[in-house]
């Protein structure tokens, strides 16, 4: 069933891993899906040429979500193509990993403005012009509340995620647009794979262990969640962190 049809949503960061999973997931579900980049001009292009090959609408649109004109101009350009913007997901993040004593300025600068300035402002460009019953998902990670060493400036990042979600749910519930955090656990992702570059092996079995399912995860269950939450089904939540994460902890 095309549960979204007729809705325009924007993925940022959705070249490959969870944005990736879930722009095609919502193409599949009717949407049309601007899948977002940076710098992965070949992946995002297909992202979209898998989108339509399965019969869906979709365009890849590059914009670095750290720079407020190129947010602004990605909310243009995907409004002069579609006409309206139904669904925001902010998915773009980037990370360093060094102990805390040892993260340099421009490390922590770099970061935060991405993953968070760069999301708050997402944020408000879509609801300023987005129409009443949006919705607007945040992906941050189940790591806010593991607090592994050597990673301090990325959850860090995504924690500002889940307090903005808060506010934003509270000023936009009377337009009925939905605002919620989905906190993704240890998913297969390239990001994964360069973390893991960091730590030993055993740190992978650990988590694993942790993990209740015995596994990780994959994009695509991630994107399951996302989509449940921008449906109409999900009209009733908002305001929410929701861990999608095979229940570690």
């Amino acid at each position: 069933m095309a549960t979204l049809a007729g809705k325009v949503a924007i993925v940022t960061g959705a070249s490959r891993g969870i944005g990736g999973a879930i722009a095609e997931r919502f193409a599949r579900d009717g949407a049309a899906v601007v899948v977002n980049y940076s710098q992965s001009a070949d992946q995002a292009k297909a992202v979209v040429a898998t989108i339509e090959s399965r019969g869906g609408q979709a365009v890849a649109i590059q914009a670095d979500i750290g720079r407020i004109s190129e947010i602004r101009r990605l909310f243009r350009e995907t409004s002069t193509r579609f006409g309206h913007i139904d669904i925001l997901v902010n998915n773009a993040a980037t990370f360093v990993f060094h102990p805390l004593a040892e993260t340099r300025e421009e490390e922590f600068d770099r970061v935060f403005a991405l993953n968070a300035r760069g999301a708050f402002f997402a944020m408000q460009e879509a609801a300023r012009v987005m129409p009443d019953r949006g919705r607007i998902i945040n992906i941050s990670t189940g790591g806010t509340t593991v607090g592994l060493p050597g990673l301090s400036v990325y959850p860090g990042s995504k924690s500002a995620l889940e307090e903005f979600s808060l506010v934003l749910a509270n000023e936009l519930g009377p337009r009925g647009i939905t605002v919620n955090t989905v906190l993704a656990g240890i998913t297969q992702t390239q990001m994964l794979d360069d973390l893991f570059k960091f730590w030993p092996p055993e740190v992978r079995t650990m988590l694993v262990q942790r993990t209740p399912m015995g596994r990780l995860g994959q994009p695509q269950e991630v994107a399951d969640v996302v989509t449940f939450l921008v449906s109409e089904d999900a009209r009733w939540v908002t305001g929410q962190s929701i861990r999608a994460d095979g229940g570690i902890r």
